[in-house]
């Protein structure tokens, strides 16, 4: 699907506040109500628009640390790969994880209470995940930039 002009400012704004009702988009784009909502269903249903979510805020629910953990699996084959996979996705800690390349397969990001709770997670969840060869953490100090939105 091409997306036109008026498909990359609706994008836009819907990044910025999903919960925009469709009078208001359609007086920010000068349309009708029917015509937001039918592009809006289009972007849906072309898996443009994966999904809604509500952004919290870290500190005011108590899990103010993060952590990026670079991993090594002892080998690449795809029964490594897959039950790696596989597991980590259940981790509920870890919001983000990619297969990278480099020095290191997977980077994961986790979010946790503080420190002891990382440990916590380390020592007693994701180290017994087989085929781990190695881990490297790195902890926040400050965020400087954190966006969802991708720029079109």
């Amino acid at each position: 699907m091409m997306l036109d002009s008026i498909d990359k400012q609706l994008l836009v704004l819907l990044q910025k506040d999903c919960k925009q009702t469709n009078k208001e988009l359609s007086n920010k784009l000068n349309l009708s109500v029917t015509a937001i909502y039918e592009r809006i269903k289009k972007l849906e249903k072309e898996g443009i628009i994966n999904k809604y979510v509500a952004l919290l805020k870290n500190e005011k629910i108590d899990k103010a640390f993060v952590a990026f953990c670079h991993i090594k699996l002892i080998q690449h084959s795809q029964e490594y790969v897959v039950k790696f996979e596989r597991e980590v996705a259940n981790l509920s800690e870890v919001l983000e994880c990619y297969h990278i390349s480099g020095d290191y397969d997977y980077l994961l990001k986790v979010i946790v209470k503080d420190m002891e709770a990382f440990r916590e997670f380390m020592v007693n969840k994701l180290t017994n995940i087989n085929h781990i060869g190695s881990t490297h953490s790195m902890f926040v100090i400050s965020e400087v930039k954190h966006t969802t939105g991708i720029n079109l």
